[in-house]
Formats: C-alpha cells, structure tokens, sequence
C-alpha cells in the first residue's frame, strides 16, 4: 500500500493534468461545389487582390490606400486587438503564483505627567506573500483558449472593418461621380432646351408658333433648371462621406474631389471562386468560427467551478524594533493549501454551465448563419453582375435612337412639318434614356464591387492564422 505521505501529491499531480469541457472542433457544413452562376475556378487568396484597379481610376485607388490608415472605424478595430491581448495575458495570469511584497514603518510613543521624557519606538516590518491556485480541472487553461479565440476573433473584426470601409468608400465614389454625371446631363439638357426655347420665340416672331409653344418650352427650360441644385447637393452629401472615411472634417475635400474623370466601369474578368474557397477568405466568417470557439471554451470555465478548488499560500512577516538604544527583531511564517469546496449554491454554478453551453450553441448557429449569407451573396453579386452589361448595352443604344429622333424632330419642327410637341417630347426621351444609363452604369459598378466584397476580397489579413473551416463539399 502507498503511504499517505507519497498518495496526497500523486492525486494533486493527476488532478492537474484533468481538463473539463469539451475540446473546439472547427464546424463542417455541406456546400455545393460552385455557384449556379459561377465558373468551377477557384478564385485563390482574393483577400489580397487589389480589385479597385478595375475601375482604372486613380484617384479611387489613392482615396483607399489612404483611408486605410486613417479611417477611424479600422483604428477602433485594431485598439480591440491590443485590449484582447492584453486579456489573454490576464488569463494565463491567474495559473501562476502570486507573490506580494509589503513594508512599513512607525513611530510610537507616550507622553505624560508620569513621564519625564518622551521614550519613542521604531518598529519596522515587512510581509512576504505567495499563493498559487492549483488548476486542478483545466479552470485557467480554458480561461486562456477562450482568451486566444478572442483575440484572433479580435483581428477577424479588423479584417471586417477594413472590408466594410472599401465597400462604403467606393460606393460613395460610385455615387460621387453619378451625380457628376447626372449634373453634366442636365447641364446639357438645359443648353438644349434653350436652344429649343429661342427657337420657339423666333418661330413666335414668324407667325410660325403660338404664345403656348413658347410657354411650354420655356416650363421645360426651368423644370430641367430645378433639377441642378438637389444634384449639386448630392454630389456635396458624397464627398462630405468619403471625407468622414478618410477621418477628415467633411467640408476639406469636397474640391479636391468634384475634380476627376467619368463614372468607373470596371475592366476586367468576373471571378467568384467556389464556396468552399471563397468563405475561408470572408474575415466575418473567421470571425464567427474564432467566437465559437471562445465559447466552447467558455463551458470548461464554467464546469471546473463545480468542482473543488486547492490554494498553496504561504507568507514571512519579519519585524524590527529600535527603542531607546534595544534592538530586537522577530518573524513570523506560515504555509499551507486550503480547500474550497461549493456545496449550496442555489443552482448558481450548474446554471452557469447551462449558460455556456446554450451561448456555444448560439454562437455555432451564427456561424452557420453567416456562412449561408455569405453564399447568397455572392450569389445575389453573380446575378446582378452577369446582367448589368446587357441593360448598359440596351441603354447605350436606346440613347443613340433618341438621340436622333431627337434631331429628325427639330429639323422637322424647322421646316414646319412638325409641332412643338414632337421636339419636346424627343427631348424627355433623350434626358430619360441618358439619366437611366448613367443610373445603369452606376448599379454595374456597384454591383461588381459587391460581387468582390461577397467573396472576401480587398485587403491583406493583418491577423494571426485562425483555425481553418472545414467544409464538407455538397454535390
């Protein structure tokens, strides 16, 4: 038989090495093998490719490299990196000793009608403190997994940030330049129109016209003339974001960028990858696998407060006295392990487990959840995307028809074939043709961004290497 002496720090020893909770796997769903509008290519580390470049704008390309600096909402993401890491340190923290050191010193004395001096005391004295809680049931190693998972959860969050900064930069581009265009058109509008109206005053002067011509031309000049300032203001309302974007006052840039090119047209190929490519690049999905493991560490926590837990403390305490010339010094010791063992409760530490188990469970359906989005995504991208070129192109043409309806009538309306009708109405065709392809031509840019935000594309991870997805491949 094994003497008691030598069984007590064998059991501790085996107590130590027992962990409780269950141990994170990384969460498996099935996914078909490619997108129903998408090519079988995989579409490889799309988190760095620069897919702004399609649009061969160049002030765009600054306008995001720079942003990506000073945007506020990514500065805010990665301070939470610091304060994750900071709390991994806190939870290794609590599985090693603790020492504390104190000291202190006083003078005390007694006076009165019985004494003829004043006889002080000096004493000083120190405390030397160590406990060490034993991490019997694994409390503290879970504590810390919980802790990394955070933290790598915490870069995911970055990596989100700086995606949903591209997506809100180049949309408001997008938008900056339509009204540009918008504005351009209706500028244009309005000098056609004029035209138009001078024409009707001078057909006026020939008999040629009636007073409810020129009238009506005239309602079309200043109904076009309405239009400008609401587009002037938008234009304005898009550079005051994109300012806010970079972290600059709203007002600063608005010159620097009402002065640039056309509206951006992309260039280039359309590549979506495979789902099972693509969701290992979205930093939303690491996000949510990197929080389910958290969790799932969380119910380790909560199952060794169950259980009994040992302190190690120890503590010194020597002193010193100095007293009319007699020194004398003494210390005091003590060591030894306590137990604190839970008994009644109320049900609080069960239910704590409960609450673990039930926050995992929620934290794998938002996993799941958020895969499943980022694959209608990228669908809903691949469809509008595959589409958008052929409405550009409808509209292209449709402008170039009405266009020269619009000069057949005016010649017409010259020569006195026609009536004014004709020529005003060609010309709401024109304005209404131009508006929709340059409304059509900004969903197209958008759409293909958001095609490219859907796969996870845009940035570089800045993060540590997470645990990988697995992803059971569908037929």
């Amino acid at each position: 038989m094994v003497p008691l002496r030598y069984a007590t720090p064998a059991l501790l020893l085996l107590l130590s090495g027992c962990v409780l909770g269950p141990d994170h796997v990384p969460p498996e769903m099935s996914l078909p093998g490619k997108f129903s509008e998408g090519g079988p290519k995989s579409n490889g580390d799309v988190a760095t490719t620069a897919w702004w470049t399609a649009y061969n704008d160049k002030k765009l390309n600054s306008l995001i490299q720079t942003g990506l600096d000073q945007n506020l909402t990514i500065q805010q993401a990665l301070e939470r990196i610091n304060s994750a890491s900071a709390n991994v340190t806190i939870a290794g923290a609590g599985a090693l000793p603790a020492l504390d050191v104190g000291a202190s010193h006083t003078i005390s004395g007694q006076s009165g009608e019985l004494r003829t001096q004043f006889d002080p005391r000096n004493t000083s004295a120190g405390q030397l403190s160590l406990s060490w809680l034993l991490d019997m049931f694994g409390l503290y190693k879970r504590n810390k997994e919980s802790a990394l998972a955070s933290l790598d959860s915490a870069y995911a969050a970055a990596d989100v940030a700086k995606l949903s900064y591209i997506q809100d930069l180049v949309s408001s581009y997008i938008d900056l330049r339509y009204y540009q265009q918008r504005l351009a058109l209706s500028r244009a509008d309005v000098k056609s129109r004029q035209e138009t109206f001078n024409l009707t005053k001078f057909q006026l002067d020939a008999g040629a016209a009636s007073r409810l011509d020129v009238v009506q031309a005239e309602g079309l000049v200043q109904s076009t003339l309405a239009e400008i300032p609401g587009l002037e203001t938008n234009i304005r309302v898009s550079a005051h974001h994109i300012a806010t974007l970079l972290g600059q006052p709203a007002g600063s840039m608005v010159n620097e960028l009402i002065q640039g090119g056309g509206q951006p047209t992309f260039r280039g190929g359309i590549n979506s990858g495979i789902p099972a490519d693509l969701i290992r690049n979205r930093p939303d999905i690491r996000q949510a696998e990197r929080d389910l493991a958290a969790a799932t560490a969380q119910i380790g926590v909560a199952e060794a407060q169950l259980y009994p837990s040992i302190t190690l403390s120890g503590s010194i305490s020597p002193s010193y006295i100095n007293q009319r010339g007699i020194h004398g010094g003494l210390s005091a010791w003590s060591f030894g392990p306590s137990l604190n063992l839970p008994i009644l409760d109320g049900g609080r530490l069960r239910a704590n487990v409960n609450v673990a188990k039930s926050d995992a469970a929620a934290s794998y359906l938002a996993w799941k959840q958020t895969v499943l989005t980022a694959v209608q995504q990228v669908e809903d991208a691949l469809s509008a995307v595959r589409r958008d070129a052929q409405t550009v192109d409808a509209l292209r043409a449709q402008v170039k028809t009405t266009q020269e309806t619009l000069e057949l009538s005016t010649a017409s309306y010259k020569d006195g074939a026609s009536s004014l009708l004709d020529v005003l109405d060609a010309q709401r065709q024109v304005s209404t043709a131009q508006a929709s392809l340059a409304a059509a031509v900004q969903q197209m840019a958008k759409d293909y961004a958001a095609l490219n935000i859907a796969t996870g594309g845009g940035f570089a991870p800045g993060g540590k290497a997470t645990a990988p997805v697995k992803v059971a491949k569908g037929s």
